[in-house]
């Protein structure tokens, strides 16, 4: 098998969790890397690693501000697409976000259709731009799912020892990342209306997916007390 497509990987530093899930649930689907922050200093510092093919601000952030984060993003040099979000709709905030190196200005409220628009416009003009998902395909930050072939890889390497019921677990859970899901919420979608088994076959379950999936630190499969479970990358 050949080597996949390095996904696109787009920082939004954006402080508004609801506008953030919106943005990341969009990108889930169409196969980006996103890393989300909701704080200007440390939003800056993580743009300024250089490791992003596009960068999604929001104007207003506790810390530094948007347009400061975009000015002194310009002023180091990095060559790096920029999208300004604020609720701003003046053409002096525009004219203001765009003189200081903004690609692009998108105002709020917005569609996740319209912005994955305006970030194929200004990555194409960069050279990289992202590649609508190939059907059957989920990519996320460690892993690519083959619906059709029913192969995993994590982290580029293949994952071999699944059983049937583990991949489409894991299937689910990538497809709905940091959702929370209860137990019967899973049997339900995963094992189907058929199942009379106990429910605490999804605790066996998810317990395989981790001691076969998780190392060095990383986790995805996460305890939701009293709740269920829910799937998010995490390292360390």
């Amino acid at each position: 098998m050949g080597k996949e497509a390095e996904a696109v990987r787009i920082l939004v530093i954006e402080d508004s969790e609801s506008v953030a899930s919106m943005i990341g649930m969009f990108f889930s689907k169409e196969g980006i890397d996103g890393t989300f922050i909701t704080d200007g200093d440390a939003g800056y510092r993580e743009a300024m690693t250089g490791e992003y093919d596009c960068l999604i601000i929001d104007w207003m952030l506790p810390g530094m501000d948007g347009v400061t984060i975009c000015r002194k993003v310009r002023e180091a040099g990095l060559d790096v697409p920029v999208i300004m979000l604020t609720a701003k709709t003046g053409e002096e905030d525009q004219v203001t976000g765009l003189e200081t190196g903004a690609d692009d200005y998108v105002t709020k409220p917005f569609s996740p259709a319209a912005l994955m628009a305006r970030i194929r416009a200004v990555t194409r003009r960069y050279g990289k731009q992202p590649q609508p998902e190939e059907e059957g395909i989920i990519r996320t930050r460690h892993f690519l799912i083959n619906e059709k072939t029913r192969e995993v890889r994590l982290d580029g390497e293949p994952l071999p020892g699944l059983t049937p019921k583990e991949f489409d677990l894991l299937t689910h859970f990538a497809r709905h990342p940091k959702q929370v899901f209860s137990r019967e919420q899973l049997i339900e979608n995963v094992w189907g209306y058929g199942f009379y088994g106990d429910d605490r076959t999804v605790d066996v379950h998810v317990k395989r997916l981790r001691s076969k999936t998780e190392s060095d630190g990383q986790q995805f499969f996460h305890t939701v007390w009293g709740v269920g479970y829910r799937f998010e990358e995490t390292d360390g």
